[in-house]
């Protein structure tokens, strides 16, 4: 029987079209090529490289640290804040660790607290040494005041160690800002590590009985006017055993200033007394106080954050650009760190060159203070010595 002529023309289409699919392929095949098989030789490069890489780089060092509750007593009123992320912009960068700029804790200006097992307390070294100067951040240029013309501006975080997150964000400010611990902080260690390696001055914030008491309190070791100068001088020997490796003290602590023990002169006396005797200065939180008398230290200029708005937070850095600029020098303080507060300190501070300001570290704001340290005034002797190295 005949095929039909269509039956023929559709068979020949059909053949047609797997010749062209056919060729098609293979010229594909041509311009790629046969599989690329990696020489034994260069596989075992691979897998010798593969086996000698060093591990993966561990948590960040906050990653361990506890957020919330504190040691040691709570703190109705305080507000510590629990960890929120910082902003974007301050995350810490990715690389190793960096060495520390300032130094670890010396055990030669150390000894162990008496009252307190385990913790170990600041002292002057037997050469003469003092933590002032031995955990001072070193100088950068102009730092100095060398130069006798430029202004000068130091800030003080306090609250550093209640929020995880907050705190990391302070670590990644400028090295010149100096960071003030908290004594309530849980295991701050790596945040302490961490700072070190930033190039941050440690500081140690001294809980002290502020206004509003008890409504505000600094908890269950708090320094307080009305406390015998017994009792306030074994809490301030718990605080200053918590950390180590500070160069000085401040009562500034998680927002909170002191003012009400800080007004007691005689209290405020003995507590100077004793961190001039372990070798100490001391910050005082109150606005543009007198400066201590029985320790090296300042009184701070401005408090940056009070209260925490934005726009507040912009007029009070530009005031204190004004004040650097009339007195020469100005220190401010903020606390605790917040991620509004932080990002405005930020942009504040890496426009301050070009004004032809020096941010400096709190160290190269403090004049040296006449040695021996003075005894107390008008407190027992055991005062200063129940908490003065042996």
């Amino acid at each position: 029987m005949r095929r039909p002529a269509g039956g023929w023309r559709a068979l020949g289409w059909f053949w047609a079209a797997v010749v062209l699919i056919c060729g098609g392929g293979a010229g594909v095949l041509q311009v790629l090529g046969p599989p690329q098989t990696a020489p034994a030789g260069l596989a075992l490069a691979d897998a010798g490289k593969a086996a000698t890489r060093p591990p993966a780089r561990p948590a960040a060092p906050f990653a361990g640290l506890g957020v919330g509750g504190l040691a040691g007593g709570t703190r109705p009123g305080a507000g510590a804040a629990a960890g929120t992320a910082g902003p974007t912009a301050m995350a810490s960068p990715p690389g190793p660790p960096r060495a520390a700029v300032i130094a670890a804790p010396d055990p030669a200006l150390l000894e162990p607290s008496a009252q307190f097992p385990g913790g170990m307390l600041p002292r002057r070294g037997a050469d003469g040494r003092l933590p002032m100067t031995v955990y001072a951040r070193p100088p950068g240029p102009n730092e100095n005041g060398s130069n006798g013309a430029a202004p000068r501006i130091a800030l003080v975080i306090d609250g550093i160690g209640l929020s995880q997150a907050d705190s990391q964000a302070a670590i990644a400010l400028p090295g010149p800002i100096d960071l003030a611990v908290s004594p309530y902080a849980i295991q701050p260690d790596a945040l302490l590590q961490a700072a070190r390696a930033a190039g941050h001055e440690l500081l140690l914030s001294i809980p002290m009985e502020p206004q509003g008491y008890p409504l505000n309190d600094e908890g269950a070791h708090a320094l307080l006017s009305a406390a015998s100068s017994d009792d306030n001088a074994r809490q301030l020997e718990w605080a200053l055993s918590r950390i180590q490796g500070y160069a000085g003290a401040t009562g500034g602590l998680d927002g909170l200033r002191g003012e009400r023990f800080a007004s007691v002169g005689v209290q405020l006396d003995a507590m100077e007394d004793a961190l001039a005797a372990r070798g100490l200065f001391y910050i005082d939180p109150r606005s543009d106080a007198p400066a201590p008398t029985h320790a090296a230290g300042r009184s701070v200029s401005l408090v940056v954050d009070d209260p925490p708005l934005r726009a507040e937070v912009e007029a009070k850095l530009a005031r204190l650009e004004q004040l650097a600029r009339d007195r020469g020098t100005a220190i401010g303080l903020l606390g605790p760190p917040r991620p509004a507060t932080l990002e405005r300190v930020a942009a504040w501070a890496s426009g301050l060159a070009a004004k032809g300001i020096v941010l400096v570290p709190v160290t190269a704001l403090v004049p040296p203070r006449a040695e021996p340290a003075a005894p107390p005034r008008g407190t027992p002797e055991k005062a200063a010595s129940a908490v003065a190295p042996t």
